[in-house]
């Protein structure tokens, strides 16, 4: 399978309304939500200042608000659609609509995080320069991406993905723009029987990218406590090797 691959449509902006409904209580967000508030606490230093790439409607923004208060906190999403929802959410924080690929900020923010985005943009490259440049010196870059390539699908079509990454990938490219790792883990792990065997099942034609966030209560609760286990052999010390999803941090050299 190529590294990369072309989407037929942009992403789907009306899917903010929906997502905006269903993050507060998805396993998924939720389980995200608290590995990075997790890495930003015990991995991190002490930062005043935190801009998220491709904020959405800003439930990631709302979590690390009740765990820094006393944070500035930036927000940029290419869409404004997302933004009508974090304005909402976060009305302490900054906004503004951005093609990060554009960005011109230069040693201007403690930490970004760039959360299951970079993987939607054509040069990640490009982003991930601009993202070292806008880093004040010895910032801090937190950025999740989805994994493995042979978990490929429908799924990641529909979601707009340019590309599904290997570690060695990320990391090759965080260096090369002037990064150096500080801990990286795989996450979403103990789930990788399953979301491979789903992804077999995915037929094109129907296909409900929304399916995913509609799932019975029993099965939301069953998937939460899985990732709850996961959370708790990371917090162990434990790196995950495999993962639908790779978490990296990392330091401005």
């Amino acid at each position: 399978m190529n590294n990369t691959h072309k989407n037929s449509a942009p992403f789907p902006s009306d899917m903010f309304d929906a997502l905006a409904k269903v993050e507060a209580n998805h396993w998924w967000f939720r389980a995200r939500n608290r590995l990075l508030l997790w890495v930003l606490k015990e991995k991190s230093p002490p930062f005043k200042s935190l801009l998220e790439i491709g904020c959405g409607t800003g439930y990631v923004l709302e979590g690390v608000r009740r765990a820094f208060p006393t944070a500035d906190l930036f927000g940029s999403e290419y869409f404004e659609e997302g933004l009508v929802h974090a304005r909402q959410r976060i009305p302490s924080a900054k906004f503004i609509q951005l093609d990060a690929t554009l960005m011109e900020d230069n040693a201007r923010y403690d930490v970004i995080g760039a959360f299951d985005v970079i993987e939607h943009i054509e040069d990640d490259t490009k982003v991930l320069e601009n993202l070292t440049r806008a880093l004040t010196t010895d910032g801090r870059l937190l950025i999740t991406v989805p994994q493995h390539r042979w978990l490929w699908s429908e799924a990641d079509e529909y979601a707009c993905h340019v590309r599904r990454y290997t570690k060695p990938e990320l990391i090759a490219k965080m260096k090369s723009a002037g990064l150096s790792i500080v801990y990286s883990t795989s996450f979403v792990s103990l789930l990788v029987p399953l979301m491979g065997l789903s992804r077999l099942r995915i037929k094109k034609e129907t296909y409900d990218p929304m399916k995913e966030f509609h799932i019975p209560k029993w099965l939301n609760t069953i998937l939460a406590a899985v990732m709850a286990l996961e959370f708790v052999l990371l917090r162990m010390g434990l790196r995950l090797p495999f993962g639908g999803s790779l978490l990296l941090l990392a330091r401005k050299k």
